[in-house]
């Protein structure tokens, strides 16, 4: 395609089909085009935009990947200021709530509208003529920040809107969040790294929107809901929920729930019900909002110095438990890292017994007031990972004492380092037993090298007898060495020595990831085997090479090449291929009949694990995930299996048990759809 007015009108139609497909996968959940279509959709876009360069928009949807990185946000008033709303507790002040509106407006007749509140970061996009110019955070209510380069990486955020005939100004209000699923996938992931784990979705979701490289931003897991409008020109809402159902027709997610209701009561009785659905929402709900749905009457009712007067925020009472902080305790981390955390007089919260609970790190600490011995309130932040939340100081008794981090590891005595942009203390022993087991322990683990017979207590064993400092001395162990171990027996070391023989074919991402390469998870070693197929490709790459590769970026990038630089890498490096393991990336032989289809898997399985049933199913071209959403083709739900089978019925995703799945994937030598037929299954 050389003439460049038929290139312009091509670009264009790409960018309203894929802005169409974008909006029927994340707001209608009914894509049309699978996966691959879309990709090639998106390449046949992207190639012609390289071709013909003067036609570029930021509002691309190639753009959603993120650029090059700011060096700092840029300030931006408000057109219409960003109100809070007045909280409240107590059912008997939305009463009251209610009173105050009907003496303000006695001869209105209204009805109330009631919607999730979301526990996220507030955030107002721009709209000129249908295109996203501008999205800017809250910040103090007049003036926020711009951050609109990372808000476009956000799948579900059109960039322009659907509608052919758009108004000349729309801002809409809402809020951004972390699904729960993804914040629990990214945590696992950062500790898998030697990170720390975030303390809760909203903090993940706050950090990650002011992350200056928005190719990073693009990587997290972030969604939106809208609910609010600032300036507009050329359109006019009469009701709340007609605001709504507009903003869902120009492709803007909305809640996915909410009641209309003409009593207060009605609204005190939906609000319970709000309540029993907390954890069917993908996003972190904390309580209700309650709006008058006539917004003709907004200005009758008018505002309070900080919020409106015609709507009110209903927060629910978060899980907590009061205990006593016995001590604290430091856990030295894979990477080095020093993680004070809270031992606590066992107390049973949210259905656990809760033993322990993170502090993070000693600023934490410092900015709870956190004494040893204090009474404490705990609950699990983002109900996920138990947080001392704050100090009961009435109860104290004088007897409580300050606690400081440790000048030096306490597990191996060495010097403890606080890098340059961290608050986290690292000791700088590479040798460091706890350090050492830590990495071997990642290095054994079913997600890595998947070694047999090498757990926890074997590790413990083989580190403090000093018969293991590295990986790679695993392979130089003999079976007359670990003969003389605590419970190890005739079979055991046999077993122990034929899981390393066997795992030095495990495949080349799996390998990447057990070697412990900070920032690198599971799915980043994957796209790195991927990309450079083999180890020393890998090494060989530069910042700038690893940077420009799809969901790695410049940190995962930096942390591979200071990696690979280190002598003592190299070493180990040396010393894994002299054993036998393997570093090249291989094919895998198998087919692409399940191209297109999504997999989750949960519960215990008899016939193999879960990984290796996930390894099954890419191998045949399919992918999996640890989420169920609408986009789920297949649940395979093994014994026990939990939430997740729960969340796939009512979305109504086909459910396979062990057998079928089986039956699915056929054998590992002749991969044919026969059997998938028999049961049933089309694609």
């Amino acid at each position: 395609m050389t003439n460049e007015a038929e290139a312009q009108q091509r670009i264009d139609q790409l960018r309203r089909e894929l802005e169409q497909h974008n909006r029927l996968y994340y707001i209608d959940a009914a894509p049309e085009i699978s996966d691959r279509e879309y990709d090639t959709l998106l390449q046949t876009l992207e190639d012609l935009e390289k071709q013909f360069p003067m036609f570029e928009s930021a509002n691309s949807p190639t753009r959603r990947v993120g650029g090059a990185p700011l060096g700092s946000f840029e300030n931006v008033k408000h057109s219409v200021p960003m109100m809070s709303l007045s909280n409240t507790y107590s059912k008997e002040e939305l009463v009251e709530f209610d009173v105050r509106i009907r003496k303000l407006i006695p001869e209105a007749v209204f009805d109330y509208i009631l919607e999730p509140k979301i526990d996220g970061v507030a955030i107002s996009l721009r709209y000129e003529n249908g295109e996203l110019v501008r999205a800017v955070t809250r910040g103090d209510g007049a003036i926020g920040d711009d951050v609109t380069s990372n808000v476009r990486t956000i799948k579900s955020i059109p960039l322009r809107l659907s509608d052919l005939m758009p108004p000349a100004v729309l801002e809409v209000r809402g809020e951004i969040y972390m699904d729960t699923a993804g914040f629990a996938k990214l945590n696992a992931d950062r500790q898998d790294a030697g990170m720390e784990p975030f303390a809760n979705p909203r903090n993940a979701c706050a950090g990650s929107l002011k992350m200056l490289d928005s190719r990073e931003v693009a990587s997290r897991p972030l969604d939106a809901i809208f609910y609010a409008t600032g300036e507009l020109s050329g359109i006019k809402f009469e009701t709340h929920e007609q605001m709504l159902l507009s903003l869902k027709n120009y492709g803007l997610r909305i809640t996915p729930k909410y009641w209309l209701n003409d009593k207060i009561d009605d609204v005190l009785e939906r609000l319970d019900e709000l309540e029993n659905m907390r954890h069917e929402f993908p996003f972190e709900m904390d309580g209700g909002v309650i709006k008058v749905n006539d917004r003709r009457l907004y200005d009758d009712l008018g505002y309070t110095a900080k919020s409106p007067r015609w709507a009110v925020a209903y927060k629910y009472e978060p899980e907590q438990a009061e205990t006593r902080l016995h001590t604290i305790s430091i856990q030295v981390g894979r990477t080095g890292v020093l993680t004070p955390v809270a031992e606590l007089e066992p107390v049973q919260l949210a259905g656990t017994t809760v033993k322990r609970a993170t502090l993070h790190n000693e600023d934490e600490i410092r900015r709870k007031d956190i004494k040893i011995g204090d009474r404490v309130i705990i609950e699990k932040a983002g109900e996920i990972i138990p947080a001392v939340v704050k100090v009961v100081t009435e109860k104290r008794t004088g007897e409580e004492l300050d606690f400081s981090m440790p000048t030096a590891c306490p597990v191996c005595g060495s010097e403890v380092e606080k890098r340059e942009g961290e608050v986290a203390l690292r000791c700088i022993n590479l040798q460091c037993p706890a350090q050492v087991k830590n990495w071997l322990t990642h290095f054994a683990s079913r997600g890595a090298m998947d070694i047999n017979g090498l757990g926890e207590s074997l590790v413990e064993q083989l580190v403090d007898g000093g018969l293991v400092k590295t990986p790679a001395e695993l392979y130089a162990l003999q079976k007359v060495e670990v003969l003389g171990l605590e419970r190890m027996g005739e079979k055991s070391a046999d077993n122990l020595i034929k899981g390393l023989e066997d795992s030095k074919n495990r495949p080349f991402e799996k390998v990447l990831f057990g070697l412990g390469i900070r920032h690198v998870g599971k799915g980043a070693a994957s796209i790195l085997a991927s990309e450079f197929k083999n180890i020393d490709a890998l090494m060989a790459a530069d910042i700038q090479t690893l940077e420009e590769i799809h969901d790695i970026g410049p940190i995962v990038g930096k942390s591979v090449v200071e990696y690979f630089q280190a002598p003592e890498t190299r070493e180990i490096i040396r010393q894994l291929r002299a054993a036998g393991v393997n570093f090249e990336q291989t094919e895998t032989g198998g087919s692409n009949e399940l191209e297109g289809l999504t997999f989750v898997l949960t519960g215990s399985m008899e016939s193999m694990t879960r990984d290796e049933a996930g390894d099954k199913i890419k191998a045949r071209g399919g992918k999996v995930s640890g989420s169920v959403s609408k986009k789920t083709s297949y649940l395979v739900a093994g014994e026990a299996a939990g939430s997740k089978l729960t969340k796939a019925e009512k979305l109504g995703v086909t459910i396979l048990n062990e057998e079928q799945l089986i039956a699915l994937l056929g054998s590992d030598e002749d991969l044919t759809d026969k059997k998938a037929g028999q049961m049933g299954f089309e694609f």
